[in-house]
């Protein structure tokens, strides 16, 4: 019999969208089962997409920003409990992409994310080691400097 609550794997994309002066931006999330936490853009690879495609579609759907994705810069395996309460093991690919202007759109969300995304802001590198909110990556503030 398998366990219930055995870990699903979750292939994902996520997006360091980084402005000229260096901040990168992330949505603050607010879910009943836990405290609110920041995270950046991108989310689950839909059946059949692969990475780069859905690195794309994320960012489109979750900023209104069609710019280009790539390359992959980073590569990590999580475990958690997504926002449905479903425990996975989650393998991310990160794209860097900078955000040369634009206004950032979130009509693209799903009805579930304008429920829990409540808020989007930019922040400096330096924020994050004081910032009073989880954030996600945890270790996004090395990640930001090693783009250099």
């Amino acid at each position: 019999m398998t366990d219930p609550r055995a870990r699903r794997p979750r292939p994902a994309a996520r997006i360091l969208l980084t402005d000229p002066a260096g901040r990168v931006l992330l949505f603050r999330f607010v879910v009943d089962d836990r405290p609110p936490f920041w995270c950046t853009p991108g989310g689950a690879v839909d059946p059949g997409e692969s990475y780069d495609e859905a690195a794309g579609r994320e960012l489109r759907e979750e900023t209104g920003l069609d710019l280009a994705c790539g390359p992959e810069i980073a590569q990590r395996t999580v475990e958690f409990v997504t926002i449905e309460g479903d425990p996975v093991w989650a393998d991310e690919r990160y794209y860097h992409v900078r955000y040369t202007g634009g206004e950032i759109h979130a009509g693209g969300h799903t009805e579930l994310e304008r429920r829990v995304m409540r808020e989007w802001r930019w922040f400096a590198p330096d924020e994050l080691a004081t910032h009073d909110e989880a954030y996600f990556p945890e270790d996004l503030a090395a990640m930001l400097a090693a783009l250099g």
